[in-house]
């Protein structure tokens, strides 16, 4: 059973957009913590944007602040990752994760629940 589902992905020019998408199960979109990572070329995979689901918190990494917006439709137990203004650093295969613990920070150990991931490229 698929319980995240990632899609969006592409191949882009630099000052491009593009939207990723993350359809969850209904037991995972209701997690503490579901958000973005993202593992570039001999790179360690990074948290890009976390959406505490109380709405206590949102995070997102510095490199992509003012670039990036995180947002859901719970509707659709659906997360998307809007990007803007991409740039070659960017590139990157893009993951959706959910940290399922019950309250508190959630820890980069806490996301145990991953999406197959979608690439993303930004050429210059």
């Amino acid at each position: 059973q698929v319980q995240l589902q990632e899609s969006g992905g592409g191949s882009v020019q630099a000052g491009g957009s593009l939207r990723l998408s993350c359809v969850a199960s209904e037991l995972i979109y209701s997690s503490r913590c579901i958000g973005w990572f993202r593992q570039g070329p001999g790179k360690e995979r990074e948290a890009v944007a976390v959406l505490y689901r109380d709405g206590s918190n949102t995070y997102y990494r510095d490199s992509v602040k003012g670039r990036f917006t995180i947002s859901q439709d719970n509707a659709k137990n659906t997360l998307f990752l809007q990007m803007n203004s991409l740039k070659p650093e960017d590139t990157a295969m893009y993951y959706c994760a959910a940290a399922r613990r019950n309250e508190g920070y959630c820890y980069k150990n806490d996301y145990t629940v991953w999406g197959q991931g979608t690439q993303v490229t930004v050429s210059s």
